[in-house]
């Protein structure tokens, strides 16, 4: 707590917790924790002025300060919180203003202290190589603009010896390109095109995404039937009658690029559109010197003009594929989200398209385990609300997923749900031996159905679409790189918990890790049953923790 409270009120707490401005601070203090080297480990510190508003400047002390990176939590509007329906696992459902932008502290011209009102800065420590273990304070000093200290928070932060392993999980959080070029103005595939996407797939891969979605043909993805979204498809097309001939410069941009910035796999774009596989994708082509849709929604996905295609265009695309080394990099998507009575075409589809695409895997969000079990989908990718019957059976190379419809029970990170709810995720990740995660929303900036664009710092629901939170975890910055959440800074934590309970197995074994993981825990944990306090996620990782730095110290 501060030493003056007349001046300013602070509280070092966790970065489980969410901090609104028209509520009382009940979040406990938390002042130390331990970290793994390479891990990037968050606080929050909490500060009210409780009489006047006041311009307040913020400094850190400490020999981590190189590595230290102070942000602003700011108040998003959250008009359609949650559905009617939902469980008790959330913070409000009421429509209002919630914690959830993180804005670098020199873009504040620093904070301002406003009267009666609880808000928090984010710490955030980068624990490179090069940081020794030990214990590390790190004072956060609050002052006036002329120097006069206000308050002081201390937080101790003891880096282990132990370095946490590279990420194993693969994880693709939808990257929609389309809608850079739409909030940006700028055309698709120029330099500043190329600038902007470059600098948001840095921020996606130091979060821990290292599988690239990759538009081959515009995605056709939450596109209202007969719209269509801007054109970004990275294959030339040309046709000459029935002959088609393919351009793969621009996809090896993108291959170039990806590489360049530790994207590890690519997921090439649906061939199919979604819910159904009954058409094709948006595809431009090049014929007698115009350029023109030659698919799309008028295209019937069994009809041999586009099987045609595909067989003329598919062996190519794997020469490329081979060519460049990526043959144990990539996974290709027939149509997303396939329900039960989508079985006729979904399988037609997938049968025509194995067949060229060899031994490269498919991968495809679903809910049905029969078409796994009819060998229709390689990689099942199964939301985590319908995925027992996928554990009952032992799938291999399991998936899974959230949206908008997992919100009962299970883990996901709505702008309203505990980040608590956000982080369990990687312990279920662990238990159950997932071997990868999707995501629909990085930065979906459209409305619902890519009806209309949105400014994602007034609409955080796609124009009510889902609720808010669930279509990105980015914003876009003016200069054109992208500012996180807090809830990717959370879920980046949950796979770093992952990482942590890989490393403990290696050391000690799985059942020994599984039984300290659950140590508290009234129940075995499941998608849907796991401890909802923060307070126990904390507890468990500094038990993860201890257990690591233990076998080190005695190996």
């Amino acid at each position: 707590m501060s030493t003056n409270q007349s001046m300013l009120e602070t509280r070092s707490i966790s970065s489980l917790e969410k901090v609104f401005p028209d509520e009382e601070l009940h979040a406990v203090p938390y002042q130390r924790a331990s970290a793994l080297q390479k891990e990037i480990f968050s606080f929050q510190v909490a500060y009210r002025s409780p009489l006047t508003q006041q311009q307040v400047r913020v400094d850190v002390e400490s020999k981590l300060t190189s590595h230290i990176r102070l942000r602003s939590v700011q108040m998003v509007p959250a008009e359609f919180p949650n559905y009617p329906d939902h469980d008790d696992n959330l913070l409000r459902d009421a429509p209002g203003l919630y914690p959830d932008l993180l804005v670098p502290l020199a873009l504040s011209d620093d904070i301002v202290g406003i009267p009666k009102q609880w808000r928090s800065l984010w710490v955030t420590v980068h624990l490179a190589e090069e940081v020794k273990p030990g214990k590390y304070p790190i004072v956060v000093v609050f002052k006036t603009p002329g120097g006069e200290l206000l308050s002081r928070e201390t937080f101790e932060l003891e880096v282990l010896e132990a370095a946490l392993p590279e990420q194993k999980l693969i994880h693709t959080e939808w990257f929609h390109t389309d809608c850079l070029a739409v909030y940006y103005k700028v055309d698709v595939f120029s330099e500043r095109y190329w600038e902007i996407v470059e600098s948001y797939v840095k921020t996606a891969v130091d979060h821990g995404i290292n599988m690239l979605l990759t538009p081959i043909f515009t995605p056709p993805l939450d596109t209202k039937i007969g719209g269509e979204r801007p054109t970004v498809q990275l294959v030339d097309v040309s046709k000459s009658g029935e002959t088609y001939t393919f351009g793969f410069e621009r996809l090896k941009r993108w291959v170039d690029m990806c590489n360049r910035n530790n994207v590890r796999y690519f997921e090439l774009s649906h061939l199919f559109t979604q819910w159904g596989a009954k058409h094709a994708p948006k595809i431009i082509a090049v014929e007698d010197g115009q350029t023109k849709q030659i698919f799309g929604w008028e295209t019937d996905a069994t009809g041999e003009a586009y099987k045609s295609f595909l067989a003329q265009f598919l062996p190519e695309l794997v020469v490329f594929i081979r060519e460049n080394g990526l043959m144990e990099r990539v996974y290709y998507h027939i149509s997303d989200e396939p329900m039960t009575d989508h079985l006729a075409t979904y399988g037609s589809a997938s049968r025509w398209v194995k067949q060229f695409m060899g031994e490269i895997p498919s991968m495809d969000a679903l809910s049905e385990y029969f078409y796994y079990e009819q060998g229709l989908i390689e990689t099942p990718i199964v939301a985590n609300n319908h995925i027992t019957p996928f554990l009952e059976h032992e799938v291999t190379n399991l998936w899974t997923y959230y949206c908008c419809a997992q919100y009962i029970d299970v883990a996901n990170r709505f702008i309203c749900m505990p980040s608590a709810r956000n982080r369990v995720f990687g312990l279920q990740l662990y238990k159950f031996r997932i071997s990868g995660f999707l995501h629909w929303g990085f930065n979906f900036w459209f409305a619902q159905y890519s009806r209309f664009a949105i400014d994602p710092y007034r609409n955080t629901d796609a124009n009510y679409g889902f609720p808010a939170g669930d279509p990105f975890v980015v914003y876009p910055g003016e200069d054109g790189t992208p500012l996180d959440s807090l809830r990717l800074e959370v879920f980046r934590e949950a796979l770093q918990d992952l990482r942590a309970l890989e490393l403990l197995e290696s050391q000690i074994g799985r059942e020994r890790t599984v039984a300290l993981m659950e140590e508290g825990a009234d129940e075995p944990i499941t998608f849907a049953v796991y401890p909802k306090e923060a307070e126990w996620v904390l507890a468990c990782r500094e038990r993860i923790n201890a257990a690591i730095q233990q076998y080190a110290t005695i190996n």
